[in-house]
């Protein structure tokens, strides 16, 4: 008889603030139909990486089955790097912008059929000052925005509509920016630099119309200007990032970003504190990802 197929399913229990007892009860019902054995791990905030670090080499899972967030996704990614294994994306965050790229479905039972079934793509991540990115990282006003989200109380889109009010009304000066690659080197005073290796924020406003998650490239978009009416663009997601003479794109495998004054930072939907120093360059093809 073949061997039976063992799953990990790693669960972020507070990410999106919604419980995720119907989630799991639905994946173990489905990995039950489909013969495989699935092992659960829940997170708590305090070594992680290395409790699935332990349960890979333990189990040897075949895929990874992630509920979550981008963050959560990213550090199963980092955690995953030396093992062969594929990672199944099961939305659950806040913010959910990697399955928006992957274009998932947003029916559970579907999701699931390409968590477990779907082809593999080979995805690159971005490595910025030694961390991980695998979705959008920015400096700037969204990262004040994710700091203020993680310090509020109110979860979910609710909650970003609440912090995205307050961190327009608490706005400060913009900042310089240089930025130095292969391809050009830019020196502008700026809103908002996002360090991008996808196209979408989880909302499906589309921030990098040219990006591709396995060409080997990331893109720097510098928003210049933002006011009100731009937010306005963000919200609904008619932003014309294209055609906006406040937006300038570079496609590039490598860079630095230097600021003026130390600028707010976010990875994936984490906040970092503050950066004036960037060092970024691609990891090609870094992460085996689940897709339809």
């Amino acid at each position: 008889m073949p061997l039976q197929k063992k799953f990990l399913l790693i669960i972020n229990p507070i990410a999106g603030g919604n419980d995720k007892t119907e989630l799991k009860e639905s994946v173990l019902a489905y990995a039950s139909a489909e013969g495989v054995e699935v092992f659960v791990y829940e997170t708590t905030g305090k070594d992680d990486e290395s409790a699935i670090q332990n349960l890979c080499r333990e189990h040897k899972p075949e895929r990874i089955l992630v509920a979550g967030g981008d963050g959560t996704v990213k550090m199963v990614g980092e955690a995953v790097e030396e093992f062969d294994v594929i990672i199944g994306v099961l939305p659950a965050g806040s913010a959910n912008g990697l399955s928006v790229d992957l274009e998932l479905p947003s029916d559970l039972a579907e999701v699931m059929q390409v968590a477990f079934n779907g082809r593999v793509m080979h995805m690159d991540m971005v490595c910025i000052n030694g961390k991980k990115s695998i979705h959008l990282s920015d400096l700037g006003i969204n990262a004040e925005l994710v700091k203020n989200y993680e310090n509020g109380t109110v979860r979910g889109k609710l909650g970003y509509a609440l912090q995205a009010y307050t961190t327009l009304k608490e706005l400060g000066d913009p900042f310089i920016v240089s930025i130095n690659t292969q391809e050009e080197v830019v020196e502008t005073e700026a809103r908002m630099v996002v360090i991008a290796n996808t196209q979408k924020y989880g909302t499906g406003v589309t921030i990098n119309p040219v990006g591709v998650m396995d060409d080997g490239k990331f893109e720097i978009v510098i928003l210049k200007s933002i006011d009100f009416s731009f937010i306005a663009k963000i919200l609904t997601g008619n932003m014309p990032v294209e055609n906006d003479e406040n937006v300038h794109i570079i496609s590039t495998d490598a860079a630095t970003i230097t600021t003026n004054v130390p600028v707010s930072f976010q990875i994936d939907g984490e906040y970092c504190g503050h950066e004036q120093n960037l060092d970024i360059k691609i990891l090609h093809r870094q992460m085996k990802v689940a897709v339809p």
